[in-house]
């Protein structure tokens, strides 16, 4: 089986650490999650939250945290300046964790910010989107979408919340980026096709969209993807979209499907489509990738992918060639 949810010694504790073995299971999609009859959730997997850093140690990133809404937070990295008034891409990010674990705030994501950030010489907001089953979808979309909003609100001359100084000092609107990992790689994507047929505030335009190992899936088997309709891929997203449309040929999860909003909708210039060999999600992030290729879209499509690895693999260790390589493909996508 992929290494879609890997066991790591940095997990967090569960929410609910008393949550009892003799207590009945409603739900059990571990490694990943269980959920009790008695409504606690025991989160499995996950990296532990660390604060943010005035100057990280290792890359000089300076990161903070801003609340957007009440149910909306955002953690934001800003790379050394060569001068006060420099302006720099801004990349909108999506973190993974199958919409039910993780955060902006984890120390998964605060460690591939501040090497993305430093390498791309990117102004980066990390979106804190709710997470079910205490929230199921679509309200991580609604939140992603309304962060990217809140982002190109700052394009405006007026607006009815206090601005974020990082961003109108520093962010280049015509450098706008999306992009995420797993879960948040489909975020990126159904922002990208919603922000073709909605304007954004200011009229601001996605230049670029980052697909990294986007979580994708369907009813019919593509490649080498198992049949069986117990596969955690499977399952998960029946957990977190209960209610989907289409269930799992919903176009949230399967924009392949019948009737499935045209690809060449895309809200965005260019997409980079970053896959791991091994990872049970390549199949479908490939055809998803001629698909867009083939649909009339008018943007460019990178594909990436890397040979002997895994799901998420920079992600856990971002210190091999690897991961260096791929952090470095993405930084030329954002500076290029």
């Amino acid at each position: 089986m992929s290494e879609l949810f890997t066991a790591t010694d940095l997990s967090t504790p569960p929410l609910s650490a008393m949550a009892s073995t003799t207590k009945e299971v409603l739900t059990d999609l571990s490694p990943l999650i269980k959920v009790y009859t008695d409504g606690t959730v025991e989160r499995l997997l996950g990296s532990p939250h660390v604060p943010p850093s005035p100057e990280d140690p290792t890359t000089g990133v300076s990161s903070k945290d801003t609340t957007i809404s009440p149910t909306l937070s955002a953690r934001l990295y800003l790379p050394k300046l060569t001068h006060a008034t420099q302006k720099l891409p801004i990349l909108v990010y999506y973190h993974g964790g199958g919409f039910c674990i993780e955060s902006a705030f984890s120390f998964f994501d605060y460690r591939y910010m501040n090497l993305l950030s430093t390498e791309s010489r990117a102004l980066v907001v990390s979106v804190d989107y709710r997470l079910a089953p205490e929230h199921p979808l679509p309200a991580a979309y609604e939140d992603s979408w309304d962060a990217l909003k809140w982002v190109c609100s700052h394009a405006l001359d007026q607006t009815h919340f206090e601005k974020d100084q990082w961003i109108t000092n520093h962010a280049d609107f015509n450098r706008l980026f999306i992009g995420g990992d797993s879960a948040g790689g489909n975020i990126a994507h159904n922002v990208a096709l919603r922000a073709g047929s909605e304007s954004l505030p200011g009229n601001v335009k996605i230049l670029g969209a980052i697909l990294s190992h986007p979580y994708f899936w369907g009813s019919i088997p593509v490649g080498n993807e198992p049949k069986e309709e117990q596969h955690l891929v499977y399952r998960l997203w029946l957990f977190v979209y209960p209610s989907a449309p289409g269930g799992i040929d919903s176009p949230l999860i399967n924009p392949l499907a019948d009737g499935a909003p045209s690809l060449s909708g895309l809200g965005c210039s260019k997409i980079i489509v970053c896959l791991a060999e091994k990872d049970v999600l390549t199949a479908r992030g490939l055809v998803y990738a001629e698909e867009v290729k083939k649909s009339g879209w008018k943007g460019k499509v990178e594909l990436v992918e890397i040979e002997g690895e895994d799901h998420c693999f920079h992600l856990f260790d971002p210190q091999t060639e690897k991961a260096k390589n791929l952090i470095k493909r993405l930084a030329s996508f954002i500076s290029h």
